[in-house]
């Protein structure tokens, strides 16, 4: 007789969890993403940057739904976490590496730019699945949302200053928010509380900014 014994329960379908509505909150933020690439190959910047702003509400917001939810199994609180680590990747690791590629006009020297925003990110959320928060508040490294932050800021200057300088600005800025990704400094957790409001503040103005440079 084995040590282990195989359930006879069938696992729930992949599907199943799309009813969740945590996790439909999560995939929302997906399309954000999805939107925010394919306006950044276009170069249709200010799109892009409300898509990637979006990815980061929708972000914030499915931890905040999922806490609300009474009788969640634990199987839904583990896919979920998976499928927001899963999304996060995508959302600010993989879009802003995009971006860089696509301002710098695919040139091969903005690779290796994309390539750190990209590692870093994997990096910081395999450790963050096995380790969690270091307190109760608190990560180690800046968590990876901040880089849809201010990668939308910074698009905020865009047209201010010249085309080479921005380049300049904008390389510099992956490199550094990579970095940040995998120091061992530890930042505030900020997705709730006050913070939750400022984000969503945030979000219409950028929304509201952006669309009004689309109008012009």
């Amino acid at each position: 007789m084995t040590a282990v014994q195989e359930s006879s329960v069938a696992p729930p379908t992949i599907l199943s969890f799309a009813k969740d509505l945590a996790n439909l909150c999560s995939l929302a933020g997906l399309f954000s993403a999805v939107l925010a690439i394919y306006f950044a190959i276009t170069n249709n910047f200010p799109a892009a940057m409300i898509g990637l702003v979006w990815a980061v509400f929708f972000d914030w917001s499915d931890g905040n739904i999922a806490r609300r939810m009474k009788n969640r199994t634990d199987n839904q609180r583990m896919f979920g976490g998976q499928l927001d680590s899963l999304i996060d990747i995508v959302s600010f690791g993989v879009c802003p590496a995009v971006v860089l590629l696509s301002y710098g006009d695919f040139h091969p020297w903005f690779l290796p730019g994309a390539f750190i925003i990209v590692a870093a990110g994997v990096l910081r959320l395999s450790y963050f699945n096995v380790y969690g928060l270091v307190s109760k508040t608190s990560y180690q490294g800046l968590a990876i949302d901040n880089n849809g932050i201010l990668l939308a800021l910074l698009f905020v200057f865009h047209g201010l200053i010249s085309s080479s300088v921005f380049t300049a600005v904008l390389y510099i800025l992956i490199l550094t928010l990579a970095a940040l990704n995998v120091s061992p400094v530890k930042t505030p957790k900020l997705s709730s509380g006050a913070w939750y409001y400022g984000i969503v503040t945030y979000t219409l103005i950028l929304t509201i900014f952006y669309s009004w440079q689309l109008l012009k």
